[in-house]
């Protein structure tokens, strides 16, 4: 045997080696917070990840000559989105490593070789095979944990990555605030009031019982704000949303979400949800009766006081009227509420092609807390590298 052996996930055996490796390499980094396994597990499920209706994927793990795991990547491809660059460009992501430059470099190649045979020219990492929100980046700046379902990685992970050849495709921040109406600037006020007195505009935030219309509502602002301006992100059905937020039931809070109306048509919303990783931290990635009971407990007996800004949207025709300041004031307000209990807001994952809402940031008194990297790497070294282009 050489010094290394890469084994395709097939069977139960490797798939715990694919989920126990980071169990042992992060052990003593008080920052890092284990995943629900079957969350990673449905990732590469073709039963759970509707990525497989259009896409392929592998994964493998690495051991060394004494038989013991020390590596694991996976690689995958979307062809409905592999052709919007310049080169058919595939992906690579779930990677974990020791630190042994040749073992990272082994994976990265094995990862290259098998796009490569399936006529890719340029590979992405360390990414999803799935939406973007999600295990998206390698956390290069920002010692501080993870939110639910983000990465957070070694620090030598970004030397890997660069000497093997990979460039900065575009770069994610994540901000970080308080809630309070004190944090925002005085034109956010400005605007947020001058809407206010506008009587064919609303704000107002979901509210359990009246679920089916918001999820409506919610399909309608989604496929205008996002699937018109944003090349390869997908329409999204009301059966798909009924499905999400079934899942998020149990940990939504109705002043997390908020919408935007005008003559009451729905024209934008502002979702967030409760940062998971506080509670996920005590249950070692296992949602079996132990795993259940301890959510429980720390669900009902040790609040959380973080959330998540999960995803944010205004439909074109009503962009630059101040509808986000609008909804940003409402849920600023919510802190005002002795019975609200979140403290601190993370703004996760906005792209540095995205000035303009690097821009409202700064506005709402947010200031970048942690930093990922999304890398290309061309497999042609003649060919010119661009980076990601600036939303305009």
């Amino acid at each position: 045997m050489g010094r290394f052996t890469i084994i395709e996930i097939k069977d139960h055996k490797t798939r715990k080696e694919f989920l126990e490796l980071p169990v042992r390499l992060y052990q003593n980094e008080k920052n890092w917070i284990r995943p629900l396994d079957f969350e990673i597990e449905n990732i590469f499920n073709p039963n759970e990840n509707k990525m497989f209706q259009h896409g392929e994927c592998c994964r493998w793990i690495i051991i060394n000559s004494s038989n013991e795991t020390i590596g694991r990547i996976a690689a995958f491809i979307d062809h409905k989105s592999k052709d919007l660059s310049d080169q058919p460009t595939g992906g690579i992501g779930f990677f974990e490593c020791i630190e042994d430059k040749e073992a990272a470099f082994t994976l990265f190649d094995h990862c290259k070789n098998w796009l490569q045979k399936r006529k890719i020219e340029a590979m992405d990492g360390p990414i999803n095979f799935g939406e973007r929100h999600q295990w998206w980046g390698l956390q290069v700046e920002g010692e501080h944990r993870p939110v639910y379902n983000m990465p957070y990685h070694k620090a030598y992970y970004k030397s890997f990555f660069e000497s093997y050849g990979f460039k900065v495709y575009f770069k994610q921040f994540t901000y970080k605030t308080i809630f309070s109406p004190d944090s925002l600037s005085d034109i956010i006020k400005w605007k947020a009031e001058r809407l206010s007195k506008n009587p064919n505009y609303r704000v107002k935030h979901f509210l359990k019982s009246k679920t089916k219309q918001f999820i409506k509502d919610f399909v309608q602002i989604y496929n205008e704000a996002w699937i018109k301006e944003i090349p390869g992100i997908e329409g999204i059905t009301e059966h798909q949303t009924k499905t999400l937020f079934d899942e998020l039931k149990p940990i939504i809070h109705e002043k997390l979400m908020w919408f935007a109306y005008h003559n009451n048509q729905p024209i934008g919303f502002f979702i967030m949800i409760q940062d998971l990783n506080e509670y996920l931290q005590h249950i070692n990635g296992k949602i079996n009766l132990f795993g259940k009971l301890r959510f429980l407990f720390y669900k009902y007996f040790q609040k959380n006081k973080n959330a998540i800004g999960l995803i944010f949207g205004v439909v074109p025709e009503f962009q630059k009227r101040g509808i986000e300041a609008a909804m940003i004031y409402e849920f600023s307000k919510s802190s005002l509420d002795k019975k609200f209990p979140f403290k601190t807001l993370e703004m996760n994952w906005i792209g540095d092609f995205n000035p303009r809402m690097s821009h409202l940031m700064k506005h709402i008194g947010a200031e970048v807390y942690k930093t990922h990297y999304t890398y290309r790497k061309l497999f042609d070294e003649n060919k010119i590298f661009k980076r990601s282009e600036i939303i305009q």
